[in-house]
């Protein structure tokens, strides 16, 4: 087998005056704080963080109540990853010093468990017990066993296990095995995991941006729908060669400005696609979450309790803070296909279909979650946390990843397109790395030694797969649906399915 190519390297002189960062997740904040570390002469002067919505934007993923943070990584070099930014959440220094405090960071544990596969073998890249054996070991190499609390092989035992810290009345008797064993039959405990509280650590994040890039940081409110781009048909692609490359030099608004600089970064999230063609690297899908209020003494009863993560179903939950208990589904998640035209704002040139998001806050306050997510969220609690089994949702919300097919990000200049960089591609696991993330693209923009395995191992791929699904091992067994279609289903909804790059369409569901 050929190996695969290097990855575009930076250009011979890397050093920017301006750079345009198109997103504030994330991805975009962290970004824009290391650059703003480089010393003089290659810190940029001039740094744009351009985002669509007032931060913190209300539909982006990195803007929640809570986000697992785990070394808990069937992949040695994500495990060690994870070891490197739960060292930052428990005590940070520089930046970082505080990160986790003021309760943004809880070490409240992960119970991390799956179910056993019919006839004893697993689907190839679903979630599964090959998952957990190898999550355990890295976690032992990396930090001992200082941190494992119990290792489980019946899900007699890991009831017992949480029987300590979660009121069990009302679980049903036996079980193991099949999709509705939320507790699962095999795992682990490990206690030196925990959750962190995503909005309110964007918001450190944001603060330390302004203050350290103050008179240098321009925030931009502003929806980005295309690249002013130049084309060079006479460029030298080596071997005494001439090819066509095209010069990025900022972005297009919707308001018909233009913003120029040396370097643009989109860093978009699942709006990113609309920017940028993806297709067989990357798929935006919908992920589905639930909120239940819980009393303060309920709360202080849980208070003890771990976060518990099946990754045969997906399915997990989050201890209770502020009144709220989350649950949500890790799956292949819902697509959303939408005409888009690239890099065209008057919508010249042949439309494609992409998997864009569809939020709250870009569609009536009548969009719901589908029937079959509501009844995957139920069975979660009734199974993991019972007492709260029946109660009602006071929210639920669909949260959008940018999946790629191995679960690693791209972190990549775009090939052919000089001025052009991508930072995507979190796949539903990017925010525990926080504190670490920007350090790591920075390095991978600038070429830099210490980031040469991230260069690697986020490099831009040639189209990998017709349809993307991720089948890195940590997803929930289920079907990558497309969510219009679901919702049709059900009944007749008005949803505004958004399209960028001048192709904006509604559907009626």
């Amino acid at each position: 087998m050929a190996s695969p190519p290097p990855p575009p390297p930076p250009p011979p002189s890397c050093t920017y005056n301006s750079i345009i960062i198109v997103g504030s997740g994330v991805f975009g904040l962290t970004t824009a704080l290391h650059l703003l570390l480089l010393p003089p002469p290659t810190r940029p002067t001039k740094i744009t963080l351009i985002d669509k919505s007032p931060f913190p934007a209300p539909d982006g993923a990195s803007i929640d109540s809570s986000r697992i943070v785990r070394a808990d990584y069937k992949d040695a070099a994500y495990a060690q990853l994870g070891a490197r930014a739960l060292s930052i959440w428990r005590g940070g220094a520089g930046v970082y010093e505080g990160l986790g405090g003021e309760g943004r960071y809880t070490q409240s544990g992960l119970l991390l468990v799956a179910n056993t596969a019919p006839g004893g073998e697993e689907e190839e890249g679903m979630g599964g017990e090959s998952y957990v054996r190898q999550s355990l070991e890295n976690v032992v190499a990396l930090d001992g066993v200082e941190g494992v609390r119990g290792v489980f092989n019946s899900r007699g035992e890991i009831e017992g296990c949480v029987g300590g810290f979660i009121q069990r009345e009302g679980l049903k008797e036996g079980g193991g095995g099949g999709a509705g064993s939320g507790l699962g039959d095999t795992g682990y405990l490990n206690t030196r995991s925990g959750w962190a509280d995503a909005e309110a650590s964007m918001r450190f994040v944001r603060r330390r941006v302004e203050e350290v890039g103050r008179g240098v940081v321009e925030f931009v409110v502003g929806e980005v729908v295309g690249l002013e781009e130049v084309s060079d048909t006479n460029v030298d692609v080596g071997k005494n060669t001439k090819g066509k490359e095209t010069k990025v030099n900022g972005v297009l608004l919707r308001d018909g400005s233009r913003l120029t600089a040396d370097l643009t970064v989109l860093a978009m999230g699942a709006w990113t696609p609309g920017l940028l063609d993806l297709r067989g690297r990357a798929v935006s899908t919908g992920q589905v979450i639930g909120y239940v209020s819980v009393t303060a003494e309920e709360e202080a009863r849980y208070k003890d309790m771990p976060v518990i993560l099946n990754l045969s179903t997906g399915l997990f939950v989050l201890p209770p803070r502020n009144g709220v208990l989350k649950v949500a589904r890790h799956a292949v998640g819902y697509v959303n296909p939408v005409p888009v035209t690239y890099g065209q704002p008057d919508g010249r040139g042949p439309p494609v279909l992409t998997s864009l998001p569809i939020t709250a806050h870009s569609s009536p306050p009548n969009f719901r979650l589908p029937q079959e997510a509501s009844a995957s969220l139920r069975s979660a609690l009734r199974d993991m946390v019972p007492e709260f089994g029946d109660r009602e949702f006071t929210s639920t919300r669909i949260c959008w990843y940018t999946d790629t097919p191995t679960a690693d990000f791209i972190v990549s200049y775009v090939p052919n397109r000089q001025g052009l960089f991508v930072a995507t591609g979190g796949s539903g696991h990017a925010f525990k790395f926080l504190p670490v993330l920007g350090e790591e693209i920075v390095g991978v923009m600038y070429g830099l030694e210490r980031s040469k395995e991230y260069a690697e191992r986020w490099r831009w791929r040639e189209r990998v797969a017709e349809n993307v699904v991720t089948l890195d091992g940590s997803r929930g067994k289920s079907v990558q649906s497309e969510l219009r279609k679901l919702l049709e289903e059900e009944g007749e909804v008005q949803v505004n399915v958004g399209g960028v790059g001048g192709v904006g369409v509604k559907a009626k569901l």
